[in-house]
């Protein structure tokens, strides 16, 4: 069981993150903020996927009169995303955000950090305090020799004096690069000085395929040592495939419970029947469910059966055919054709019968 690292508590709109809070699900729009309706359709789309806390960058005036409208229409909560305009900060903490998230590299140093942080305290609206490998202080490169672990760490706790200069206390804090060891390290040297909560994330990971690789590598180290709070899988890519690989790590280290656990087969030259084929067709037919159900296929005797007796729905495949379980009794054999539409429709089944007795 992990033990989770005891952290502050503060309130993002109706979600609450750190201290006994479950780690939370977050995502960034890809759209043009200044198009109401398209960032709306798109923060919509992420919430059905699970996304818990929604991230909206505002570089400019017409994009903050956007996020008025944004804000009003959302069904989870949107933090404006500002760099580099501070003011753009203190008008997005007047339009009423339920977070804002700057970049102590590229805000505009002390003076303005403080105006920003005094805008958020007056309006009750929490901060993340996102520190980037790729913008810190240009004197704490020279002073570290490069954006290394202990480079990110100095800029984060300059950022935590001027909280506690400030007396702001409702901040979270993240510090990312593009690569898993500095990452790592530099949320394990946080952690041992600080106890803000930690938005965790491998910055800029890179395309669906190397993106997931090295968002589970580093969010699944630090969120296996109890740290994380709430967390972002940054993708070249759909926001929505963050928002399916930032639960599927949750769900793998059981911290988490969202839709179906899904199990089957690498394959192998026993199997007779398409695993690959009906694995794909159940998991897209079922991608939707938010009950959580453990769904198997199958595809031969070795492991089949046993694999498929634990889960609420499985199937163990034989020569054209499978072996269907429920809750870990055989009921039945079922054709290969006819495996998907058997398995997904007693998985549908139980999962509105899960859903009656809640």
């Amino acid at each position: 069981m992990i033990n989770r690292r005891k952290t502050r508590r503060i309130r993002v709109g109706n979600v609450y993150v750190g201290g006994r809070a479950p780690v939370s699900v977050q995502s960034m729009t890809n759209t043009d903020t200044r198009d109401v309706r398209a960032t709306i359709a798109q923060i919509r789309s992420l919430a059905r996927e699970g996304c818990e806390i929604v991230r909206v960058a505002v570089p400019d005036e017409a994009s903050v009169r956007a996020f008025r409208r944004i804000k009003s229409s959302s069904p989870i909560p949107v933090i404006a995303d500002v760099h580099f305009h501070y003011r753009i900060a203190i008008a997005c903490a007047k339009a009423g955000a339920d977070g804002l998230r700057i970049n102590p590299g590229n805000i505009g140093g002390e003076a303005r950090t403080l105006e920003v942080l005094r805008a958020a305290r007056s309006g009750g609206i929490p901060l993340r305090i996102g520190v980037n490998a790729g913008s810190l202080g240009k004197d704490i490169l020279d002073r570290h020799g490069g954006p290394t672990s202990k480079a990110l760490l100095e800029s984060a706790a300059r950022a935590v004096r001027l909280c506690e200069k400030a007396r702001f206390r409702q901040v979270k804090f993240s510090l990312k690069a593009s690569d898993v060891p500095t990452t790592v390290e530099a949320y394990r040297l946080f952690s041992k000085r600080f106890d803000y909560p930690l938005h965790i994330g491998v910055t800029e990971a890179g395309t669906v395929f190397s993106g997931t690789v090295k968002s589970s590598i580093g969010l699944g180290i630090l969120l296996a040592e109890g740290i994380g709070d709430t967390l972002r899988v940054s993708i070249t890519g759909p926001p929505e495939e963050e928002v399916r690989v930032g639960w599927q790590i949750l769900k793998s280290l059981g911290l988490r419970e969202r839709g179906p656990d899904f199990i089957s087969c690498p394959t192998c030259g026993r199997v007779s029947i398409d695993v690959a084929g009906i694995a794909r067709e159940v998991e897209r037919r079922l991608s939707r469910m938010t009950v959580p159900l453990k769904v198997a296929v199958m595809g031969c005797s070795v492991n089949g059966p046993g694999e498929a007796r634990e889960a609420d729905v499985g199937v163990a495949g034989g020569r054209g055919e499978g072996l269907l379980f429920v809750r870990g009794k055989v009921i039945k054999k079922v054709r290969e054709k006819e495996i998907v539409a058997e398995v997904v429709r007693i998985a549908l089944r139980l999962a509105a019968e899960k859903e009656r007795s809640r």
